[in-house]
């Protein structure tokens, strides 16, 4: 009987010793990797990765402008910069061919100056301006509801947005290059799409 006992307390022990001194894997803890060579990618940090609605309320995947030279910019109607549109559907006529587009962005958070609809704003902007290159629907660009292309681009060039017709430069390889703000010459945002072209 004792050394039944004895055995018995002896395994336990053995059994307590080699349970304290194992090696313990929690799930948590990652298991090795045996030679697996799996690479998790970085998300691309481009405009590519975005989509934007049209005026129908579509989506549309910005990767379609991959390779290209592209002028973003929040716009309204009824602005006092509203005239730049004629500068920007020169812009785009004179530089389209060399893989150069617009991207218009109407919103009415500054000075409740894009009122309207989408047909509304699209009508006068071909109307009166001619526009020919693409225009989305309206967006907000900064606050709680400001569109995540926004957002993205601000982070880029940090500051909210000022006022109507605020433009961001994109090369083609989707990264932001410039800002310009409202009160910059044509001239200038001309010159430096020339540069990436």
């Amino acid at each position: 009987m004792k050394k039944t006992m004895f055995i018995a307390l002896l395994c336990t022990l053995s059994m307590a010793f080699f349970a304290c001194n194992r090696e313990t894997v929690t799930p948590d803890e990652p298991q090795p990797s045996g030679g697996d060579s799996t690479v998790v990618e970085e998300p691309n940090d481009d405009i590519y990765q975005f989509s934007v609605l049209d005026g129908a309320g579509d989506s549309v995947s910005l990767s379609q402008y991959r390779g290209k030279v592209l002028l973003v910019v929040n716009t309204a109607t009824q602005c006092g910069y509203t005239p730049q549109y004629t500068d920007l559907q020169r812009i785009y006529e004179t530089y389209q061919d060399q893989g150069f587009v617009i991207l218009d962005f109407p919103c009415n958070q500054f000075g409740s100056q894009a009122p309207g609809s989408y047909d509304d704003i699209h009508d006068f902007c071909t109307g009166t301006y001619h526009i020919t290159f693409p225009q989305f629907a309206k967006i907000d660009v900064n606050g709680a509801n400001a569109s995540p292309l926004y957002v993205w681009l601000k982070s880029k060039k940090p500051a909210n947005i000022k006022w109507n017709f605020t433009k961001f430069l994109i090369n083609r390889n989707g990264e932001v290059v410039e800002r310009f703000e409202p009160g910059d010459s044509m001239t200038k945002v001309e010159n430096a799409i020339k540069e990436e072209l």
